[in-house]
C-alpha cells in the first residue's frame, strides 16, 4: 500500500494490541463485529463457546480499541444487553506474520472458521510456489494488500453473503535449488 494509492501506510501494533490479537477467539470475534454490532451472548453463541470466556476476550478487544461498545438495549427477555462493533482498528495496523503469536492466531482463526463450514464449493483453497526476486516479492505484496483494501473499502450491496480470506506468503523452509543452476557437486 502506498501514499500514492490514496492509503495511509499501516503501522506496527502496539504491545498492547499484539497481545489482543494473540488469540485465535479474538479475531474470530473481530471478523463476526466488523459489519454488524453483536452481544456477548450473541457471540458466544455463534462460536459455541461459554459466555463468560467470551466477555474476557471481548473485554480485552475493547481494552484495546479494537471493540467498542455500542448503546445499550434490552434483549429478548428484557435483560440490558451492550452490543458491540468492530473499530477496523486491525485493518489498519501491519500484522504481517512477524510476532508468532499472532501468526498462530490468525491461522488457528482460520483453521476453526474453515473447519465448521461443510463441505462448499464455496471454499478454494490453493497453494503456489513461486521464485521471486526481492523485488517481486515487494511488488507481490502491494498488489495483494491494494486488492485486500480495495474490496475491504467497498460498501457491500443488498443480499451480499459474508466471505473470509486468509493468505500468507512465506519463504520455504527447504528451497528447491534453482532448476536451471547445477549444485556443488554435480555437473
Amino acid at each position: 500500500m502506498t501514499e500514492e494509492s490514496g492509503q495511509v501506510p499501516r503501522r506496527s501494533a502496539s504491545e498492547e494490541e499484539a497481545k489482543a490479537l494473540a488469540s485465535a477467539m479474538r479475531i474470530r470475534i473481530l471478523r463476526l463485529c466488523l459489519k454488524e454490532q453483536l452481544t456477548n451472548k450473541e457471540i458466544a453463541t455463534m462460536l459455541a463457546a461459554n459466555p463468560a470466556t467470551v466477555l474476557y476476550h471481548v473485554r480485552k478487544l475493547v481494552s484495546a480499541g479494537f471493540l467498542e461498545p455500542q448503546e445499550a438495549r434490552s434483549g429478548p427477555s428484557g435483560a440490558y444487553e451492550i452490543p458491540y462493533r468492530a473499530t477496523g482498528k486491525s485493518w489498519r495496523l501491519n500484522l504481517d506474520g512477524r510476532d508468532l503469536r499472532l501468526r498462530g492466531a490468525m491461522i488457528g482463526a482460520f483453521v476453526s472458521e474453515v473447519g465448521q463450514l461443510p463441505a462448499s464449493e464455496q471454499v478454494g483453497i490453493s497453494r503456489l510456489g513461486v521464485r521471486l526476486t526481492e523485488e517481486g516479492h515487494a511488488r507481490l505484496l502491494e498488489r495483494v494488500q491494494d486488492l485486500l483494501d480495495e474490496f475491504e473499502a467497498e460498501e457491500p450491496p443488498e443480499g451480499s453473503i459474508h466471505y473470509s480470506v486468509f493468505m500468507a506468503i512465506h519463504p520455504d523452509q527447504h528451497p528447491v535449488p534453482n532448476p536451471g543452476k547445477t549444485s556443488e557437486g554435480n555437473s
